[in-house]
């Protein structure tokens, strides 16, 4: 029991590591100025790849290693149609029409386009806050099992989150013109981590061993499951459009590659510092 709250100090102090990571690619956002359009277009797509690889090759494939393939997909496609039927609710969001053509084109197209941009670093801030809360838990066990498999999680981590802090800033950087809303959102989004230290520490009694934990936080995977396809099909839905929108087809869908090829990379050098 003594050995488990002993540490959950060191637990939690990795996942900060960890997860305030995305503080730092939010500072390289805020320290560089604004984005050209085609800019931030190639960078949400390139955003796109990390989170279409975040459902499919991390919460999906996860998922039905642990809960089977057919249960795994009802739980993917439940979040898809979900989201799909709370979108068909809410407005495509924009500010009124553009203007005659002129010389203040870009200008009124950046305009018109800026609440979709916000909504787009929204979404992206919601899922990789879903996708960090997990990560916390595992610093957490592995924390508990051997203070060199947290330390190893954490740094993975931290690595792999830095341009998860970019993927969230850009776009509210872009769509606010605020660096201290960009910075703070994507912080915000890295504080999942630490937070699901918090719940797995305080919630579950110290007495469980880390095997029994891991079978209890497992029964969680269906949920998550769910908010891979609500990140899929948002991906899909908002992001995707605009980088095509704003950097072009055949550099947008480079971006989502190269996005996809980064964090299936950050993956596997996740995977590896696991313990067998």
């Amino acid at each position: 029991l003594g050995t488990m709250d002993s540490q959950i100090p060191v637990a939690f102090a990795l996942s900060l590591l960890g997860g305030f990571s995305t503080s730092v690619g939010a500072l390289f956002v805020v320290t560089n100025g604004a984005p050209s359009l085609k800019m931030l277009g190639v960078l949400q797509g390139f955003a796109s790849g990390l989170m279409l690889s975040i459902s499919f090759l991390d919460l999906a494939h996860n998922a039905i290693n642990s809960i089977g393939f057919l249960k795994a997909n009802l739980w993917f496609f439940a979040g898809v149609i979900f989201f799909a039927l709370i979108s068909h609710f809410i407005p495509e969001p924009t500010l009124g029409p553009i203007k005659r053509k002129g010389e203040d084109d870009g200008k009124d197209i950046v305009k018109k386009h800026r609440r979709q941009v916000l909504f787009s670093g929204i979404v992206t801030a919601v899922g990789i806050s879903l996708h960090n809360f997990p990560e916390g838990m595992a610093v957490f066990l592995g924390s508990v099992k051997d203070v060199r498999v947290g330390v190893n999680l954490a740094l993975a981590i931290a690595l792999h989150n830095i341009p998860e802090g970019v993927a969230v800033a850009l776009p509210i950087y872009f769509a606010t013109q605020s660096k201290w809303q960009a910075f703070k959102l994507a912080t915000l989004s890295g504080f999942a981590e630490p937070l699901g230290v918090i719940i797995v520490a305080y919630l579950f009694p110290s007495s469980l061993s880390p095997e029994i934990l891991e079978g209890l936080l497992g029964s969680g995977k269906t949920f998550f499951t769910a908010v891979g396809g609500v990140m899929a099909f948002l991906t899909l839905h908002e992001m995707l459009p605009l980088a095509f929108d704003y950097a072009g087809q055949k550099q947008a869908v480079k971006a989502l590659f190269l996005g996809m090829a980064f964090m299936s990379a950050s993956l596997y050098f996740l995977e590896s510092s696991l313990p067998a």
